[in-house]
């Protein structure tokens, strides 16, 4: 199959992260509103997270940008736009794998500390994701470094291109292996209670959802980076937004579904019978938790979330603090 032009590739991979990053900015903005004005309690670990993803995600549209001008305008009649982009070694495309490893190895430092929490702060958790995250710190240092070396017109190294592919691997194996442990660890505290898991089914595919949109990115550019194909740069350059996307769009929909009254309403039904459980729905959650479900997972439930809760005197239990949870 004969290859995309790489000016045309690079052309449609702009336009394409343009829209991307516009869907970004749009629920960041959300995601601070909501942030600020309605959750207070979730803003000091997520507003963090999300900003400095779009500002990742905001630089790295920048260069690209930059990028084009330089090579369709400013150079077009020295070296041309084709030429321009196959120099793996400018500053350019250099800085632009800065960033994006930067914000890959943020957005999985997320979710393996959520991993961790979420799964009693065990080091079997721990270990092995932080592990992932310092070798693909290494890795992507390396592949920095040799493109920077990379002769005019000629590809990535050898063992550059070893680099990246394991790059992709690891991040992919990781993102799949927290996401997957973050929905059972859900679904196990809470099938205990009558209706929790129904409750916390949107949350669920949240995750699911935003874990198989981070995956199949960086499916999409490791077949790409394999073939040898241009489309790589196009598969690469849209994974920036669509990191911040996935992330934003957990905290949405544990907003939207799960943070108003009618989970409130759900969990004092299910912990608390009768017209004690009414009178809990209109006051603040300082009682000690009542354990009436004799089960090790319902227990397990009641230390995490319930506890957690209700002994700091919130008004509502907010699930983003079981997912988020610092």
């Amino acid at each position: 199959m004969e290859n995309i032009p790489l000016d045309k590739t690079m052309l449609l991979s702009l336009f394409l992260e343009t829209l991307l990053y516009g869907v970004f900015l749009s629920l960041y903005l959300l995601t601070l509103f909501i942030l600020l004005v309605l959750d207070k309690s979730q803003r000091r670990l997520l507003l963090p997270v999300a900003t400095l993803l779009l500002l990742f995600a905001t630089t790295h549209l920048l260069i690209d940008f930059v990028e084009a001008l330089e090579a369709f305008i400013f150079n077009v009649h020295t070296i041309g736009a084709d030429a321009y982009f196959s120099i793996l070694s400018s500053p350019f495309e250099v800085s632009k794998t800065m960033v994006y490893a930067a914000q890959t190895i943020l957005a999985d430092s997320v979710i393996v500390w959520r991993c961790y929490v979420l799964n009693h702060r065990r080091l079997s958790i721990a270990i092995p994701g932080f592990t992932v995250l310092l070798t693909n710190a290494g890795l992507a240092s390396y592949v920095t470094w040799d493109l920077s070396q990379t002769p005019i017109g000629s590809p990535i190294s050898t063992a550059g291109a070893w680099c990246v592919t394991s790059f992709y691997i690891l991040t992919m194996l990781l993102s799949a292996a927290c996401s997957a442990l973050i929905s059972w660890r859900i679904y196990r505290t809470r099938r205990a209670i009558p209706g929790g898991v129904s409750v916390l089914l949107p949350v669920l595919i949240a995750i699911i959802e935003s874990g198989t949109i981070y995956a199949a990115s960086l499916l999409a550019s490791l077949l790409t980076f394999l073939s040898g194909s241009n489309a790589r740069f196009l598969a690469v350059n849209i994974i920036p937004p669509i990191m911040g996307t996935a992330f934003c769009l957990i905290i949405l929909q544990v907003h939207f579904q799960v943070g108003g009254n009618s989970l409130k309403s759900a969990e004092s039904r299910a912990i608390i019978p009768g017209h004690f459980a009414r009178r809990c729905e209109q006051e603040t959650y300082s009682m000690q938790p009542v354990n009436l479900v004799h089960t090790k997972d319902s227990e397990e439930m009641q230390t995490e979330i319930v506890y957690s809760d209700m002994a700091s005197g919130n008004k509502r239990e907010s699930v983003s603090e079981g997912v988020f949870e610092l």
